[in-house]
């Protein structure tokens, strides 16, 4: 199935709703529902509502006359891990041209925790965050944890996933960089925006697709309608069920947490600095439109805009 949390209600009172998308309609579940809120099972009570709304509709909307929130808007963590080979070795390389992926990458899928309060929706504009001239895109895709768990085997991981979804984490290279040098961050360098959606694909609907580490899907990136870099999703080093045993490590994952897949190869700006040079392309600027694809997941296009804010520590007398 594939579920939806899009805008509900009147204007001056908005609420989040959960819905069942089929083709290009959107078949309701009950007002107050959370997708978050159906978790904590094997999937047997997301997949029941899902399977209610079809057969006996509620509210029946069409997809294009929705505003949609990120599927999970309030997860409880974000987990963001570095599992294509491609991508690291790209970027490495924006150390100087000898540089080669540091060996202890393939010991084990490292990961950041990430800012869950800067989720977006798939239609939300993306801010360039404060401070920062070498904002960049990312192409990934998030496993939402579905059952809770503790020291998962590998082996028995796969049960706790609920479903995938489309997600962008957007850098603010320039600041990523400093805050690294002290071997502290990414922090303010990904710390304004994570863009998820457009929906949740339960993984049941992904199964004929399975394919090593992950699936046979192909994923497209895009700056302005050119392309900027492609990938298959099956090209991940380490799978998401390694990921969740050294995620769980000593400690839980809960329903509705996130865990990204990293970049993909191609899938970012940096990647194509660090293999042809800083002058390959731009950075992102305001007005520019950054559009990610992964077969049978969607497509998210952003528009990129200036930070609204003003931010004590970088106003000037």
């Amino acid at each position: 199935m594939r579920f939806v949390t899009y805008i509900d209600g009147p204007a001056g009172e908005p609420a989040d709703r959960v819905g069942v998308l089929s083709g290009d309609q959107i078949y309701a579940l009950t007002p107050g529902v959370t997708l978050r809120g159906l978790l904590g099972d094997d999937g047997e009570r997301l997949h029941r509502e899902g399977e209610q709304a079809l057969s006996d509709p509620r509210d029946v909307l069409p997809l294009d006359d929705v505003q949609l929130r990120a599927p999970i808007p309030d997860p409880p963590s974000v987990r963001d891990f570095m599992t294509f080979e491609q991508h690291v070795q790209g970027t490495a390389r924006l150390a100087g041209a000898g540089a080669e992926i540091p060996p202890q990458w393939y010991d084990a899928p490292a990961f950041y925790f990430t800012n869950p309060a800067a989720v977006l929706g798939p239609h939300d504009d993306v801010p360039v965050p404060p401070g920062s001239d070498l904002f960049d895109f990312e192409l990934e895709v998030a496993a939402i944890i579905g059952l809770a768990g503790r020291d998962i085997r590998a082996s028995e991981a796969e049960r706790h996933i609920v479903g995938y979804c489309l997600l962008n984490d957007w850098s603010a290279r320039d600041l990523q960089f400093e805050e690294m040098a002290v071997r502290l961050g990414p922090a303010k360098g990904k710390d304004t925006s994570l863009t998820l959606g457009p929906v949740l694909v339960t993984a049941d609907e992904l199964a004929p697709y399975r394919s090593g580490t992950a699936f046979d899907l192909g994923m497209t990136a895009a700056v302005n309608g050119e392309s900027i870099g492609t990938d298959r999703w099956d090209a991940m080093h380490f799978s998401y069920a390694e990921m969740i045993e050294y995620a769980s490590r000593g400690t839980e994952v809960r329903p509705g947490d996130v865990l990204g897949s990293g970049t993909c190869g191609g899938g970012c700006l940096a990647e194509l600095w660090g293999r042809k040079g800083r002058d390959a392309h731009p950075p992102l600027r305001p007005g520019d439109t950054v559009t990610i694809s992964v077969d049978v997941l969607g497509t998210i296009t952003s528009r990129i805009v200036a930070y609204r804010g003003s931010p004590a520590s970088l106003t000037t007398e």
